[in-house]
């Protein structure tokens, strides 16, 4: 999507935010040897157990969407302090992390930080089976992309077009 496309003078480019797709069929789950990694039946949220990864990389080579990173080395702050959110997981050195829609948040009721800061009000949370949610409401009869669908990932992750 980050390709121009069209013909010489109407040539236009798209740009999307990437982060988990929290796929309904993730490929990071079915290759993970230690099962760290699993998609949470109740949410749909594809979650990360820290303390069960073992850094294979073998769902950072299987995800489509290029989004997991290794923690290569123990975590760096610019404080005496670890920063973040109540309940935020920590960094941990040798394992793989991803995006949880901020699972910490959700198990508090509040919606994850970046619906929360985005200052455009870009993006939308909520219930997809929902047809009042307000992510329901926001892709109601307009057209929406969801990437790599041709992977079979089945991604949970809508852009307006």
């Amino acid at each position: 999507p980050d390709s121009p496309s069209g013909t010489y003078p109407e040539l236009k480019m798209s740009a999307y935010t990437l982060s988990c797709q929290h796929c309904i069929n993730p490929a990071c789950v079915s290759v993970c040897p230690s099962e760290a990694t699993y998609r949470d039946a109740e949410t749909g949220i594809v979650m990360q157990d820290l303390d069960k990864c073992i850094g294979c990389n073998l769902c950072i080579e299987a995800c489509p969407y290029g989004v997991r990173t290794l923690q290569e080395d123990e975590p760096v702050y610019y404080t005496d302090f670890a920063l973040g959110g109540e309940g935020a997981p920590g960094h941990i050195a040798g394992t793989v992390e991803k995006c949880t829609f901020c699972a910490n948040r959700l198990a508090r009721g509040e919606e994850p930080a970046c619906m929360e800061h985005c200052p455009g009000r870009a993006r939308y949370w909520g219930d997809l089976d929902d047809p009042d949610s307000d992510v329901s409401r926001a892709i109601a009869g307009r057209p929406t992309v969801r990437l790599l669908e041709d992977k079979g990932t089945e991604p949970s992750v809508y852009y307006l077009a």
